[in-house]
């Protein structure tokens, strides 16, 4: 280090030349840079859309198949469900690589663009009504200032727009006007469309989102019911819409994960999901986080993220929890583990576990409606153990104390904590220790009980803190409709897919957590994000979102 400063010229003159030198250099390296990454952008772009045609023309050649040869078996009709299904990821994928390679390639003059071949689209079925839209047209020449102007003409952009139970098409008209001082030519600038060229506007995008990600209804699907209702639209139209829409909406899930990870108190949890693989399907998870202050009485409003996994390993949370420091309530997954270290960086956080699921599998031994049940059906009867009972009994009497303390202050909370619940706590742990010892090692019932006794502090640290909450069911509420769905789409199509779902559950969720309807909040957002200041993002989250009062009118009527 001293040598390099001693091989620095004294002239200033000097310093500032090779200071000049230095920044030229760095500024060329950043060039090259951008070069390289607007080239591989475009080849990434290039390789989606090779991967969409492959996909799309096997989805053709199976249908041409089946409609020559006929069905040959009932598994060929879900073969090419399947085909459809990966063809509509990989759609959606190469938008977004085309939109991304549009992006990187603006600010390089040197990289060619690219823009995808797609086949031109159907006209609009003409039984669809049509209401004609006219911008107001400029009152004086853009160029010289004159107001003698005359009509030479106008642009059409009709754009398929869904109103509940009806279809139309809105023509938006740009009319062209001449000066007649300067001959310039004068027109309205173009509204801005979230889907390019303007095919579909925002409540029909909105609609066709919340059908695939919030009612889990796959576009194949909804392109053949939308054909029943005499609007057809193609299933490659569709994916690329979903592509754009999920584009335009990362921006605010961004808002939203941060908002989320700044929470106090956050509960966690994950689930299986299905991916396509070659010849087979292979188990992906899909991992969410909840932010819900409400128990504690907390103003902030509840959201949720969710990300997807290839794997269950225990990279991923930590990876998603990487800036996160605070109360973290879940399930006894390892993969959890490295979470709570002492000395973690940038904060230890601190395990608080969920008594539902220590509940279960006393639960299952002290079932007594089952026995009944099974009892009135003729079945044999399941033994039922008197130390599962009990412990179940004295595990219910915890969770009513907390009812009528839900939505107080975390004070309130734990001061009626330690005069209730403490006692109860400290005999439940004694009568479980007294009853272990009297066990073997493998009973169910001796792992029930070693489960809650090795993490006792962490069921433990509701009585001293008034935040944590007895359960983790708001991290089971939110995945519910993942376990839901599965039965309707059976798998993703991909990872990028996997990906793109678990953006849109965040979005959805979160607006059902705050009492919002979905598709209509999607609607407005969609309509509004491209010219909103991204300053003031935070208005379009849906805590943050009012219903416009044309939308209020429509849902009155």
């Amino acid at each position: 280090m001293d040598a390099d400063l001693a091989a620095l010229p004294d002239d200033v003159d000097a310093l500032k030349a090779a200071l000049m030198i230095e920044r030229a250099r760095m500024r060329e390296v950043a060039a090259e840079r951008d070069v390289r990454g607007a080239e591989l952008a475009v080849a990434r772009a290039k390789a989606s859309e090779d991967l969409a045609l492959i996909a799309h023309q096997k989805l053709r050649i199976a249908k041409l198949e089946r409609q020559i040869y006929g069905p040959r078996s009932e598994r060929s009709s879900l073969l090419i469900e399947q085909m459809a299904l990966e063809f509509e990821e990989l759609a959606a994928s190469a938008t977004e690589d085309e939109l991304a390679a549009e992006i990187a390639v603006a600010d390089v003059t040197s990289v060619a663009g690219f823009t995808r071949q797609r086949p031109e689209r159907n006209t609009f079925p003409e039984h669809l009504p049509r209401e004609r839209v006219v911008i107001d047209p400029p009152a004086v020449c853009n160029c010289c200032g004159g107001n003698r102007l005359r009509k030479m003409g106008e642009d059409v952009t009709k754009t398929l727009e869904s109103i509940p139970r009806k279809w139309k098409v809105i023509e938006t008209v740009r009319e062209k006007f001449t000066c007649r001082d300067c001959e310039k030519i004068s027109q309205a600038p173009a509204p801005f469309h979230v889907i390019a060229r303007g095919w579909a506007g925002p409540s029909l995008l909105a609609m066709i989102l919340f059908e695939k990600f919030g009612q889990h209804q796959p576009l194949n699907r909804q392109a053949e019911r939308y054909a029943r209702e005499g609007v057809p639209i193609s299933l490659s139209t569709m994916a690329d819409a979903v592509g754009s829409a999920c584009t335009a909406l990362a921006p605010l899930s961004r808002r939203l994960e941060s908002h989320v990870l700044a929470a106090e108190r956050l509960h966690g949890d994950d689930t299986t999901v299905p991916v396509l693989a070659k010849g087979k399907t292979d188990t992906a998870r899909c991992w969410v986080y909840v932010r819900d202050d409400r128990p504690f009485g907390g103003t902030s409003p509840p959201a949720a993220m969710f990300y997807y996994s290839r794997d269950r390993k225990g990279e991923h949370p930590r990876l998603h929890l990487a800036g996160y420091s605070g109360l973290f309530q879940a399930d006894a997954f390892d993969g959890y583990r490295h979470l709570y270290a002492p000395d973690r960086s940038p904060g230890r956080i601190l395990e608080a576990a969920c008594w539902v699921h220590a509940r279960r599998p006393f639960f299952a031994m002290a079932d007594l409606d089952e026995n009944a049940r099974r009892k009135a059906s003729g079945k044999k009867e399941i033994p039922l153990s008197p130390i599962a009972i009990e412990i179940v009994r004295r595990i219910d009497v915890l969770f009513e104390i907390e009812r009528p303390i839900n939505g107080k202050t975390p004070d309130e909370r734990r001061a009626m904590r330690q005069m209730l619940s403490k006692p109860l706590v400290e005999e439940l742990q004694l009568y479980m220790r007294e009853q272990r010892a009297k066990l073997a090692r493998g009973h169910d019932l001796a792992k029930a009980i070693d489960y809650i006794i090795k993490r006792w502090d962490a069921f433990t640290l509701f009585l001293d803190d008034g935040r944590v909450c007895l359960s983790n069911n708001a991290a089971e509420r939110a995945l519910r409709g993942i376990a839901l769905g599965r039965k309707s789409w059976m798998f993703c199509g991909s990872d990028r897919g996997g990906q793109r779902a678990a953006a849109m559950y965040s979005l959805i969720v979160s607006a059902k957590m705050n009492g919002v309807d979905p598709q209509a909040w999607l609607a407005d957002v969609l309509a509004r994000i491209a010219a909103h200041p991204e300053h003031r993002l935070d208005e379009l989250l849906p805590w943050n979102w009012t219903a416009p009062a044309a939308a209020v009118a429509d849902v009155a009527a």
